[in-house]
């Protein structure tokens, strides 16, 4: 199984700040898991996008079956950077879900609050 956690600042604001993804789908064999690798695309898609895009290089983890994602603080004091930042882990989430919504017994996503803001 797949864990996605997705952490967002308060709920009354609700921007992502980070994002763990942990585990194996075992929908099939290393090398042929379908489910593994469209999240690998999706998450270490999003990850590239941010640093190419934005320039923001986020603080990561990375190692084979983990990903600890987090945005740096600094990158909220430029509004523009947090917003297209926004976006690509908006898009991502939605990317996920759908694998979820086809692939439910291999992956789940949690969301939690950061109660600090």
């Amino acid at each position: 199984m797949i864990y996605v956690t997705i952490k967002r600042l308060v709920p009354d604001s609700p921007q992502i700040v980070s994002f763990v993804v942990e585990g194996h789908a075992e929908f099939d064999v290393p090398g042929k898991d379908l489910v593994c690798a469209a999240v690998s695309a999706v998450t270490f898609g999003t990850y590239n996008s941010i640093e190419t895009l934005t320039g923001v290089i986020p603080i990561h983890e990375m190692e084979r079956g983990f990903m600890d994602i987090t945005i740096p603080d600094s990158a909220r004091t430029v509004p523009e950077k947090w917003s297209q930042i926004q976006v690509i882990l908006e898009s991502m989430v939605v990317m996920l879900q759908t694998i979820a919504d086809n692939y439910g017994d291999y992956i789940t996503i949690k969301t939690i609050y950061n109660k600090g803001g």
